[in-house]
């Protein structure tokens, strides 16, 4: 009779059936092979990502650390020159009290006094 089992005319025969079965196992083997070159791929890429990551955070952190030595160090000069400063100021306060060339009264005249240029310079 005609009766549609397991056994129906569709099946191949065992040495066919066999060679499918093994394509399958290959086909899959090959598949976990390439998922692997791909993790290992992936796993050295990222790897290096986080190797340079690393790198540029370093050289960040040590160009950082010069800027606050520069920053300090310029810190300590402003300083220096506003106390140079000061001292000049006083100086210079100090020479205006007894300075001829702002007492007298010919300072409007353009024409320059060596005599009296010479009595302000320091001796």
């Amino acid at each position: 009779s005609g009766s549609a089992g397991p056994r129906s005319g569709s099946r191949l025969p065992p040495s066919a059936a066999a060679g499918v079965f093994l394509a399958d196992v290959f086909q899959s083997h090959e598949e976990d092979d390439r998922k692997v070159r791909r993790r290992e791929k992936n796993r050295v890429a990222a790897q290096r990502s986080r190797k340079k990551q690393t790198q540029k955070a370093d050289k960040l952190h040590e160009e950082y650390e010069s800027l606050e030595q520069e920053n300090t160090s310029l810190k300590r000069e402003i300083g220096k020159l506003t106390d140079e400063m000061k001292h000049l100021s006083e100086v210079l306060k100090d020479h205006e009290k007894i300075c001829p060339l702002l007492h007298c009264t010919m300072n409007f005249v353009t024409i320059p006094r060596p005599d009296a240029l010479a009595s302000c310079l320091p001796r």
